[in-house]
């Protein structure tokens, strides 16, 4: 009952928000507009608002005000989300160079590990505990000493990933807020086991709900046909559910398996594309989703084919032990990236033919 409230909050918030946001988002112009915007990515035939992670950011922002206490990583958190909203706007009306982007992940993901939001321990899946905190590393930089720890590189990179990766799974209308709405309740209801023994754990379990509740107020608006596209922006939310899942530093497997395939699909693409000798920020029609769609799957098909996949490998990251979550998780990189190869190939072979 403690989430419930906040959780509906912000889907009351957001799907009230939302259509507010696509009326004055119309009147600034905007818009992804198919005949001038020239994204290899781009499916919809006509023009729609961007900027969905205006709605999404402010459901989950007034949520927050009343449900999470404000304390200084609250606000630092929220702080770092804004920052990232703000260069998505930016983004979704003018298309930022991906390189100024990438620096701006990696400004907003200091911001929240300098706040304390870090790993500081992984469990071993053979017994014990791993303690990322007590391995440092020194960095001389001119007059500057500085001595960096593992749990934060770590926390680092886990969150650029996740803020990048979900990025590219949002490819078909639906199918992002599906599988961060998801991952988000899979996240808060494990946290909810550690809340008696761990203050940061009653945040993340709070927030963790209300970003499912917000990107569950905004689905009903970004299911095809899509009235509004989550855009760049939605990057403040994805850093969100980072943060959550690493909050009280025991959750980091199990958002690893619950966000599986779009992490799988992230890995595959940056792979892919350095073999092909391109740059890994550069987009391309090639994700599992653009794929399924060349096979003739429906926009709406291929967003609750994710969402299932999403629930199914959640619910099964509750009751796995963490060994038994590596081993789906290595079994889950065999058998999404084995699928990935064995479509790219007949994708291939169909070029091929059509070619000669």
């Amino acid at each position: 009952m403690t989430v419930f409230f906040p959780f509906i909050i912000a889907f009351i918030i957001t799907a009230l928000i939302t259509p507010v946001s696509i009326f004055f988002i119309k009147k600034v112009g905007l818009l992804d507009d198919p005949k001038r915007h020239k994204h290899p990515g781009i499916i919809h035939k006509k023009p729609t608002p961007r900027g969905g992670g205006i709605p999404l950011f402010l459901g989950i922002m007034i949520a927050g005000i009343f449900f999470l206490p404000l304390t200084k990583t609250v606000i630092a958190l929220f702080f770092a989300s804004l920052i990232a909203l703000v260069l998505g706007v930016i983004d979704d009306k003018y298309d930022v160079s991906p390189y100024l982007r990438f620096l701006v992940n990696i400004a907003v993901a200091l911001i929240v590990v300098g706040a304390g939001i870090t790993i500081p321990f992984i469990t071993n899946p053979f017994g014990g505990i791993l303690y990322l905190n007590s391995i440092s590393f020194p960095f001389d930089f001119a007059s500057l000493h500085l001595i960096i720890s593992l749990s934060d590189v770590i926390a680092m990179f886990w969150i650029i990933w996740v803020m990048n990766m979900l990025n590219w799974s949002k490819g078909v209308d639906g199918q992002m807020p599906g599988i961060v709405a998801i991952s988000a309740i899979v996240i808060g209801i494990l946290s909810l086991r550690f809340v008696a023994s761990d203050n940061f754990s009653h945040i993340s379990a709070t927030l963790s709900f209300i970003i499912a509740g917000a990107s569950l107020g905004f689905l009903m608006f970004n299911f095809h046909p899509a009235k509004i596209f989550p855009g760049y922006g939605a990057t403040s939310v994805y850093l969100l559910l980072s943060a959550v899942s690493i909050l009280s530093g025991a959750k980091l497997a199990t958002a690893i398996l619950v966000m599986g395939v779009p992490m799988i699909d992230g890995i595959f693409t940056i792979l892919r594309r350095l073999l092909e000798g391109r740059s890994p920020f550069w987009h391309d029609k090639k994700h599992l989703h653009h794929i399924l769609l060349s096979f003739g799957m429906s926009q709406r098909h291929i967003a609750l084919f994710y969402w299932i996949i999403s629930a199914i490998l959640g619910s099964l990251a509750l009751v796995l032990s963490s060994k038994e979550k590596l081993f789906a998780i290595i079994m889950l990189l065999i058998v999404v990236g084995g699928t990935l190869l064995f479509l790219h190939r007949i994708l291939r072979n169909t070029y091929d033919k059509n070619r000669l």
